[in-house]
């Protein structure tokens, strides 16, 4: 921890990246560091390689600040809940602090600071801010939180603990503005990202006496309801509340002819194993991967299969 600070101290431009398709705890950790960078009156960039970001993020501090591009020059680049080099969306960042929770986080970075153990990276960065006595203002506390929510699902997930709610309290007592972080994660949906989840509702498939739920997600169904990429989480995690479904998987068509693979369970499977059939990874009870070359119906039944085994 020490070292990171010490080279963050050293380097007159810091880029701080958000992964592909950033969620809140991968921006909220950017946008929390950013504000601390602000405050030692650094040089900051911050970087993301999707130029269509999820909406529902405009809320966290420093949104507009987001750049597409990354700097010719810079001293120190920082990434955040960055499971592999891959999901960085450009090549050869050197040098690197890599800050990540993922248990499948390859660590790739000069330097690694991966903390398996937390519930986000928003917490493995709170961590380092208070293991330094670095003071948390209400900018830093609402970008912090949005993370601790969101990667959570508003304290719901197997990982929430009583670290979770401490956390979360000292966040609040920071100024963090709960509400907001409520409101945009948990409560706001757009009509097209509605339209598309009725459709996923409406065509999923329950197999292995109902333990296993499959959501497939044509390039046509994202055209006709206009949703976006992540217009499709809702519908997979709800999949989950039916009382026998243990496990879960969606594959969506990507515009440029790729697959995206979404895994979520309820079950003591590990799915950023099964991820890692794919070449993905994740975590135990959420886990991803992306594919090139195969067809959508192809990959649906190799999971399935590998669900089917992992149940018996």
């Amino acid at each position: 921890m020490s070292k990171i600070f010490e080279k963050i101290d050293e380097a007159g431009h810091i880029v701080l990246i958000a992964h592909l398709n950033p969620d809140a705890d991968s921006f909220g950790s950017a946008s929390a560091m950013y504000t601390h960078l602000m405050r030692l009156e650094k040089k900051v960039t911050l970087f993301c390689a999707s130029e269509r970001v999820d909406s529902n993020l405009k809320f966290l501090p420093w949104f507009d600040k987001l750049r597409h591009h990354l700097p010719s020059r810079y001293d120190l680049a920082i990434s955040f809940d960055c499971a592999s080099a891959s999901r960085l969306g450009v090549e050869d960042v050197q040098p690197l602090i890599n800050i990540d929770h993922h248990s499948s986080n390859s660590n790739y970075g000069t330097l690694d600071c991966v903390d398996t153990k937390a519930i986000s990276t928003t917490q493995v960065l709170y961590d380092l801010f208070r293991s330094n006595d670095i003071k948390i203002n209400a900018k830093m506390a609402t970008a912090l939180y949005a993370g601790l929510v969101d990667d959570s699902q508003g304290f719901s997930t197997a990982k929430t603990d009583a670290k979770s709610f401490e956390m979360a309290a000292h966040l609040a007592k920071s100024g963090a503005d709960t509400q907001a972080c409520s409101r945009a994660l948990m409560q706001t949906m757009s009509l097209a990202a509605m339209r598309l989840k009725g459709m996923m509702l409406q065509e999923v498939r329950l197999l292995d006496d109902a333990r296993i739920a499959a959501l497939a997600v044509t390039r046509k169904m994202m055209e006709e309801t206009g949703a976006k990429e992540v217009d499709c989480e809702a519908a997979l995690q709800e999949s989950l509340y039916l009382p026998t479904v243990r496990l879960a998987v969606m594959i969506r068509e990507n515009a440029d002819g790729t697959l995206k693979g979404s895994l979520r369970g309820s079950d003591e499977t590990d799915l950023s194993k099964v991820a890692g059939h794919f070449g993905g990874g994740g975590h135990k009870h959420s886990a991803g991967f992306e594919l090139s070359g195969h067809s959508l119906e192809s990959v649906m039944e190799e999971t399935i299969k590998i669900f089917s085994k992992e149940l018996s």
